[in-house]
């Protein structure tokens, strides 16, 4: 179950956090993946890292998803067809209405929103000619639940779970099927970073804060959004399109 052989995938944001380990996981059950982050240094060193742990076909090509003329130059440099697309580039940010600037606004919805669009809009292309394929984009249970001080990022959240819904309406007649994953908070890089810069001294304390917002008591793992991708763009999930599928440690329905 779940063997890629034969397949290509893209995965954006694949040189750290949920998308590295996505990559890792896909490599692993035999697809051809190809990397795509904005560090190039940062995405060929885990491409190489990647070969070298599975002897598969890896590769890393840089890419600031934020504009067009970058993410038509990666998809470029791919060539040929892209079976699978997992869009997980993205950025966040604290803040609630009164303290979002428009400058806030614009950086988020720069990555998150339009760099999901335009890796969509290039990666469907070699779907359609070939009449299959599967775009997984990432949402977060910020897009359809109140949360205290991400109105940016929920914003952006929200978008990318409408854009998986009407992409999937609209291409399901040409044999694509897109679904996104909406995680609640997983243990990244981003969040020791977060914590660090925010409150120094304090991190173990508000880690634990951040863990119990989760009723099982503890964040995800990169490694479980990774098996949840794994089976959404395998030809194991081919009767599922048009869901955005909730990993949230009892977030929702435990509260």
């Amino acid at each position: 179950m779940f063997d890629l052989k034969g397949k290509r995938a893209v995965v954006t944001g694949a040189a750290s956090g949920i998308g590295l380990a996505i990559a890792e996981l896909f490599a692993a059950h035999h697809a051809a993946v190809v990397l795509l982050d904005l560090d190039a240094q940062k995405t060929t060193d885990a491409a190489k890292a990647i070969a070298e742990k599975t002897s598969g076909s890896v590769t890393g090509v840089a890419c600031d998803v934020s504009r067009a003329d970058s993410v038509e130059k990666a998809f470029s440099q791919i060539g040929g067809s892209v079976d699978i697309l997992v869009n997980c580039a993205g950025i966040a940010h604290v803040g609630n209405l009164l303290s979002t600037s428009p400058e806030d606004i614009d950086r988020l919805y720069a990555v998150n929103v339009r760099g999901t669009y335009l890796c969509m809009q290039a990666g469907i292309k070699s779907m359609i000619e070939s009449k299959h394929g599967v775009i997984l984009n990432m949402a977060s249970i910020a897009a359809t639940a109140g949360l205290s001080d991400r109105f940016a990022y929920s914003m952006t959240k929200g978008a990318v779970l409408s854009m998986t819904l009407s992409v999937a309406k609209d291409y399901i007649a040409q044999g694509i099927r897109c679904n996104c994953i909406s995680p609640a908070r997983v243990h990244t890089p981003f969040v020791d970073g977060f914590l660090a810069k925010n409150y120094p001294g304090q991190e173990a304390e508000k880690m634990k804060v951040l863990e119990q917002s989760q009723p099982i008591g503890r964040m995800g793992t990169p490694a479980e959004i990774a098996v949840l991708a794994l089976y959404l763009c395998s030809d194991d999930a081919s009767f599922l399109t048009g869901v955005d599928y909730p990993i949230d440690g009892g977030f929702f329905n435990l509260r």
